[in-house]
């Protein structure tokens, strides 16, 4: 099974994205609960501040060693990324292909020879669900593309090879 996925077409540079690394990526969505919790939209500055802030206080308030609940916490997050089902957004890596002026579609190229269109707008909020369960997508994957509102939740694109733009 190939695990990578190119983004190709009417951009500047033509990139490879390889989900088997995403596992690691703070930009990756729980999609078990995405789907079903409200979501606020934070901007990446204020949240870094908010979380440096948050970090600055406990280091005043318990000192600079470790409390016990670290290794807790810690061994929780293992738990859960090798327990979870996670995807992430396509739009940062649109972003960073730099989309050409006058591209108006993104197409989705599949093994199975379909293919699927989208505009712009729409394919930035398209979601590419990498693990199930804690475990990769090896039936049909390497990712399954949801639409970002959950709407094909049960029935995903599936056998993702190619972004192309247009």
């Amino acid at each position: 099974m190939e695990s990578i996925i190119q983004i190709k077409g009417a951009v500047n540079f033509a990139i490879t994205l390889d989900p088997t690394v995403w596992i690691f990526d703070d930009r990756k969505l729980d999609l078990d609960t995405y789907f079903t919790e409200e979501r606020i939209i934070v901007n990446a500055d204020e949240e870094y501040m908010e979380k440096a802030g948050k970090h600055w206080s406990r280091e005043i308030m318990e000192g600079a060693t470790f409390p016990p609940t670290l290794k807790s916490e810690r061994k929780f997050e293992k738990k859960h990324m090798m327990t979870g089902t996670f995807g992430i957004i396509l739009k940062p890596f649109l972003n960073n292909a730099e989309i050409k002026d006058g591209a108006t579609t993104v197409i989705l190229e599949c093994r199975d020879g379909s293919e699927y269109n989208f505009s712009i707008e729409d394919a930035e909020s398209l979601i590419l669900k990498y693990s199930q369960d804690g475990k990769m997508l090896t039936d049909n994957g390497p990712v399954y593309v949801l639409n970002g509102d959950g709407s094909n939740v049960e029935n995903p694109i599936k056998g993702l090879v190619a972004i192309r733009v247009e």
